[in-house]
């Protein structure tokens, strides 16, 4: 099961079954069985927060992920994602916002089936799984994949 959530920020997933359906095949490509993700869009400040208390990090990132095992066998986790960053990351890549997304909601997942990023050798790896998952998802008109209302300015 892949749950969306909103915690502090006016953003929504639209065609919310092309995106599960995605997700799912990156899974199933892994050769895992998903159990139960939950994503939570949120602002940079309430990202900060949990890295603050839960990791000791001061500093803000595009996503922190929590695994957890509900069923052994199965991918779960909750995964926050800072839009904020996502925005600032894809104006500071030149690339389209929903192509930055689809990176960080899919990095979230390639944590969860084990995939690390500590290392070069690991981030080169993640880009690379990232890319060919990306790749899996194609998007005609951006827009129809997501509403926002990002009116503050990103740190």
């Amino acid at each position: 099961m892949i749950l969306f959530f909103n915690e502090d920020i006016d953003f929504q997933l639209l065609r919310k079954n092309s995106w599960k359906n995605w997700i799912k095949d990156v899974i199933h490509q892994h050769q895992e069985k998903l159990g139960e993700v939950n994503y939570i869009f949120c602002s940079d400040e309430h990202l900060l927060s949990i890295n603050q208390q839960y990791l000791n990090h001061d500093y803000y990132t595009d996503i922190i992920t929590f695994p957890s095992e509900i069923k052994e066998g199965e991918i779960s986790g909750d995964l926050f994602i800072s839009i904020d960053r996502v925005v600032e990351h894809a104006k500071d890549n030149h690339c389209p916002f929903i192509d930055e997304l689809k990176r960080v909601m899919i990095h979230g997942i390639l944590h969860l089936i084990g995939f690390g990023d500590k290392t070069e050798m690991e981030s080169l790896k993640m880009r690379e799984l990232e890319n060919k998952a990306m790749s899996m998802f194609h998007v005609e008109h951006e827009s129809e994949y997501f509403k926002m209302n990002v009116s503050r300015e990103t740190k």
